[in-house]
């Protein structure tokens, strides 16, 4: 692909999900566009065996954009990083297409597997600002990551997780992330159980009250008798 053609391609993801950008040529200022070409030619040449130069390509990338994916990794069309800066991406992770990333999203390994150790992203995911996901696992596709989360064990597709650690919390929604790219308006699980907790109290509280009335009246019967 001619350097022209992929800045038509970026500028379409970018225009599609950043309202920020105006014209074409705004895509070479993007820290994205600029790690993806060094992405490209770094993962070329990893597949061939030359990891050194592989290596060098992409941290000098890193110092230029704050922005580090391994060379090994397997990022699918569309990709897309929102601001970028303190990115990583680790070298067995598998992106699908048509996946966004805000600032500060880890995708790494615990540090204790060997082989596979890094997370598989589905097609159409959002993972928001400063969401970690950490170990081998799937997210599923048209998921969405909360800012803030996270996540150490399988997501299904079609759901949003949020949360420390993270946890579903709506499935099956139909939209698809990229199309709408909230980072804010998702459900808060810690909220709901507090809600539903101040539900059960006053309910309880009015137990006590009907029983304490109900003590008053057997009382005032017996003072009667």
């Amino acid at each position: 692909m001619g350097i022209i053609q992929h800045v038509k391609e970026e500028f379409q993801v970018i225009k599609e999900r950043d309202p920020a950008i105006k014209s074409p040529m705004e895509v070479l200022l993007y820290p994205s566009f600029r790690v993806m070409l060094s992405y490209r030619r770094a993962h070329k040449l990893y597949l061939k065996g030359h990891y050194f130069w592989a290596r060098f390509l992409s941290q000098r990338a890193a110092r230029k954009t704050g922005i580090e994916i391994h060379p090994g990794a397997t990022i699918g069309k569309g990709f897309f990083i929102d601001h970028g800066s303190g990115v990583i991406i680790g070298e067995t992770a598998i992106v699908g297409d048509n996946v966004t990333l805000y600032q500060g999203v880890t995708l790494g390994g615990t540090g204790k597997e060997t082989g596979k150790r890094h997370p598989t992203i589905g097609d159409n995911v959002m993972i928001s600002a400063g969401a970690k996901i950490i170990g081998s696992f799937t997210v599923g596709e048209n998921s969405k990551i909360g800012a803030g989360s996270v996540v150490l064990e399988e997501v299904p597709p079609n759901c949003t997780v949020v949360g420390v650690p993270g946890r579903v919390v709506k499935r099956d929604n139909i939209k698809i992330p990229r199309s709408d790219m909230d980072q804010c308006h998702l459900p808060d699980p810690v909220k709901e159980d507090i809600t539903i907790l101040q539900r059960e109290n006053a309910e309880l509280v009015n137990r006590v009250l009907d029983l304490e009335r109900q003590l008053k009246e057997v009382d005032r019967k017996v003072r009667q008798d």
